[in-house]
């Protein structure tokens, strides 16, 4: 077996303190800090600018701009050239694929991380980081050994002594980034204000932030045997910790039986508590285990203590997976139940080959102390990179495998139309969600037809002041033609239109802007301007949102005032762009202008 510290201190650029390997991280950090910055000012300028303008583009980009580069500064030097290459693609790919889907597959009229950059739905970028790091560390290791299992001991270093080496990174750029600014502080005292000036620009700040984390990491590389000093110090003190929660897991599971369980489940927490206890167990036990080696043991008191936490994961793992089902038979799917399953899968394979791992002396004499354990590490890393795959791509999306267990749910009566939440498919499910709510629109159950076309116009999940207020006429100040029949009729006050109550307070006017020979209708108001159209049945909806644009060195438009001058106009395709005169552009979705003109006469 080849030894770890030599195999990571050799390496196809050479040693760990080799000038060639000092300049590829140094490239790979500067490379990564200017793309950032030509990513950000696309999104931070008030005209956006590609690849902002496609959100499919930039969500993606983001994600591999961020993390490829940081797996690039883990494996350079340290694994084979085609070997990192490779990884390297796969990666990119990886990270491709997630950040096109969670971006894609979310509605674009919901207010949500769809409407600004970097357009990612929480929680998919840490789980993709994760399963990075995971991915990262079942590659390198086999690698080294030139084998497609490595030995355990060789997993564990590696992983462990990354993630100190990422926090002591982190860390110092973070004292690099305290420096800076106390030194600007102090020439500011003195009436100096460059330094402050020029950390304030991200054309400065973003670049340096990255560059100083390639710093961070080869000098972390460097000083191999500082950072196996720190990790073991690190993983003495937290393998001391495992005592304390084996006690306060055992002591939880031992009152049960008098408390009962209803104070669990009336906590509405009780699958994350539970999972979240788990989780810490798995952590100190792999602390107090750690290579497995001889050298390694434990002293007795932590060998009993991994072997009871070992065997409480279990009973652990069942009060997730029962809290999880009782659940879901009253309120059905949800996306976050479905990663809290996925979660409670990923426990119970860690529950099964610990708890193989802690009783199995006792049928077979002899046998080495929790080395299950070792081989239940490497498959439930397999596994877990599997699973993160499979949430955040199409293979089972929680979104529409939420979507349809709950619109079963309400046609087969088990949720009633008045208690079925229409707003969860209007703004927490995406495109899938959008779908199924616009299926029910068209319900043969009147009720159900009702409230989904009422949740259909909403703009805010979770606005209530119109739920249980009388339908009232809005008050609209037209321009041009009269509305069309049935846009001016009294509404509920889940509407938007309900809060035109005042006169010129909406502005309104009938405009074909499609080019299909129908009618549609802007509204504006103060700060936005809303398209309506008619659906498929003839129901008034909101189709875009034009927001309130902004032009540098100029006061601010009231869109209701292009409304009432006659300067709108179509600026592009179905749905289109608008100029509001004063060389104003907005886009449908958009903070920010699409682009500024000259005002008229300017030169």
């Amino acid at each position: 077996m080849i030894d770890v510290a030599e195999a990571t201190g050799r390496n196809s650029l050479g040693r760990t303190g080799s000038p060639r390997l000092v300049t590829a991280r140094l490239v790979i950090g500067l490379a990564q800090g200017v793309a950032l910055w030509g990513l950000y000012r696309s999104a931070a300028s008030e005209n956006l600018q590609w690849p902002a303008t496609v959100p499919e583009l930039f969500g993606p980009l983001a994600m591999i701009l961020v993390m490829v580069p940081v797996v690039a500064l883990a494996g350079v030097g340290r694994m084979r050239p085609r070997t990192l290459i490779l990884w390297l693609v796969a990666a990119t790919a990886f990270l491709a694929l997630l950040g096109w889907h969670g971006v894609a597959a979310q509605s674009v009229s919901e207010y949500g991380p769809r409407s600004r950059p970097p357009f990612l739905p929480w929680p998919m970028p840490l789980f993709a980081a994760a399963a990075l790091f995971i991915g990262h560390h079942l590659i390198l290791p086999a690698d080294m050994e030139r084998r497609w299992i490595a030995a355990f001991s060789t997993y564990f270093d590696t992983a462990w002594k990354a993630g100190v080496q990422l926090a002591l990174s982190i860390g110092f750029t973070g004292a690099f980034w305290i420096l800076l600014f106390l030194g600007a502080a102090l020439f500011q005292v003195i009436g100096l204000d460059f330094l402050e000036d020029l950390i304030g620009e991200e054309w400065f700040s973003i670049p340096v932030t990255c560059l100083m984390f390639s710093v961070a990491v080869h000098l972390t590389d460097v000083r191999d045997g500082l950072i196996r000093g720190v990790r073991s110090v690190a993983l003495m003190l937290l393998s001391w910790l495992l005592l304390l929660m084996t006690v306060l897991a055992a002591g939880f599971l031992a009152a049960l039986p008098f408390t009962g369980l209803d104070g669990l489940w009336e906590t509405g927490s009780a699958t994350a508590l539970v999972l979240s206890a788990a989780a810490a167990l798995i952590v100190l036990i792999n602390t107090a285990y750690q290579d497995g080696r001889a050298d390694n043991l434990p002293p007795v008191v932590l060998r009993a203590a991994v072997r009871v936490a070992a065997v409480l994961l279990t009973p652990l793992i069942i009060l997730a997976f029962w809290g999880l089902a009782l659940r879901i038979g009253q309120h059905g799917l949800t996306p976050d139940r479905i990663i809290a399953f996925a979660c409670a899968v990923i426990g119970a394979a860690y529950a099964a080959g610990y708890g193989y791992a802690a009783l199995r002396p006792f049928w077979r004499k002899g046998a080495d102390w929790m080395q299950p354990l070792e081989r239940t590490n490497v498959i439930t890393a397999v596994i877990e990179v599997a699973v993160v795959l499979a949430l955040f791509s199409p293979i089972a999306d929680p979104a529409r495998l939420s979507v349809g267990d709950q619109v079963a749910r309400l046609q087969r009566g088990a949720a009633t139309p008045d208690k079925f939440d229409y707003r969860f498919l209007r703004f927490e499910s995406g495109k899938t969600g959008a779908a199924a709510l616009r299926t029910l629109t068209r319900s043969t159950n009147p009720e159900i037809a009702r409230r989904a076309k009422a949740a259909s116009v909403l703009n805010n999940r979770w606005r209530e002041e119109g739920e249980g207020r009388p339908e009232r006429r809005p008050t609209f100040e037209v321009v041009g033609a009269p509305l069309p029949s049935g846009f001016t009729a009294p509404v509920g006050g889940d509407d938007e239109r309900y809060g035109c109550s005042a006169a010129g307070e909406c502005v309104a006017t009938a405009i074909d802007l499609n080019g299909d020979g129908q009618p549609e209708v802007l509204l504006a108001q103060s700060n936005i301007t809303v398209l309506w159209a008619r659906n498929s049945e003839g129901v008034w909806e909101t189709q875009a949102r034009y927001g309130h644009p902004y032009c540098q060195g100029r006061e601010r438009p009231d869109p209701r005032d292009a409304l009432r001058t006659g300067r709108i106009r179509v600026e592009g395709p179905n749905w289109p762009r608008l100029a509001l005169g004063d060389g104003a552009v907005i886009t449908p979705q958009a903070d920010a202008v699409d682009k500024c003109s000259p005002p008229a006469g300017a030169s």
